[in-house]
């Protein structure tokens, strides 16, 4: 962590682990690059028990600095400037989490409630860096999701792979018409329910969009050839029309399907 980032993340730890209602704050992964990234955000997660002070009395305790603060309407988030850093601050009620595991970990029945949010959130929970914690909850929550089982990754497998199969039919009819608005869509939908088949198939949640790439191709278990399809699939060569384009991601579906 560079030393402009650690000195606002100490800052805002110190701020918010003062209110009672704060169990634990975690810091996103997204604060890890050089603050000049273009991707840099200081994201932090604050998990809270209780009430927390309102808008426009948070915006006060941040300090004099903040420009630029806005506020979702259900208190969920809080965005602003501080010089030039964008920080995003985002309150989840741990009631809320211990639902969410509880499908994931126990209640597999209900797993459709889950299905469409699919498994970022339990990314975040399982990956960010502990700032403060004022007792053990973000590591019960983190244990009880180091394995939630086959019936969830077979239910969140089908979720995910249904829209592969879903853009695919997509990508053929555009690529018939020569849409190509509707084939651009189509096919980020596409490589997309791809790669999130593959988290499933390989037991891993789902990273942020920026790490998808990077971490798709660390998986163990891909299809043999999936790396030069994906890379062949991605490009720009002007050979590669939409026909040919469309040819390969019934390829690459039908190698994810026979995994």
């Amino acid at each position: 962590m560079k030393y402009k980032t650690k000195v606002l993340v100490d800052r805002f730890a110190g701020t918010l682990s003062k209110w009672p209602g704060v169990e634990c704050i975690t810091l996103n992964e997204a604060a890890l690059p050089d603050p000049l990234d273009p991707y840099f955000a200081l994201i932090l997660d604050v998990f809270c028990s209780a009430s927390i002070p309102n808008a426009e009395e948070r915006c006060r305790l941040y300090g004099d600095d903040v420009a630029a603060f806005e506020s979702s309407g259900r208190n969920e988030k809080d965005r602003f400037l501080i010089g030039d850093i964008p920080v995003r601050l985002e309150f989840k009620f741990t009631g809320k989490i211990e639902e969410l595991v509880d499908i994931a970990d126990t209640k597999q029945d209900s797993l459709w409630l889950i299905k469409d949010s699919g498994t970022y959130g339990f990314y975040r929970l399982v990956n960010g860096e502990i700032i403060f914690s004022r007792n053990n909850w973000l590591q019960g929550i983190r244990k009880r999701l180091e394995n939630p089982g086959d019936q969830f990754w077979i239910e969140m497998r089908g979720a995910v792979q249904s829209k592969m199969e879903h853009f695919l039919s997509d990508l053929g009819a555009a690529s018939f018409q020569h849409d190509e608005f509707h084939y651009l869509i189509a096919s980020a939908g596409f490589i997309k329910a791809a790669c999130l088949t593959l988290f499933c198939v390989n037991r891993h949640f789902e990273p942020s969009h920026r790490a998808y790439y990077k971490q798709v191709r660390e998986l163990p278990l891909l299809p043999e050839s999936f790396i030069a399809e994906l890379e062949t699939f991605l490009g720009v060569e002007p050979g590669m029309d939409m026909d040919r384009r469309f040819t390969l991601a019934k390829l690459i579906a039908k190698n994810i399907v026979a995994l």
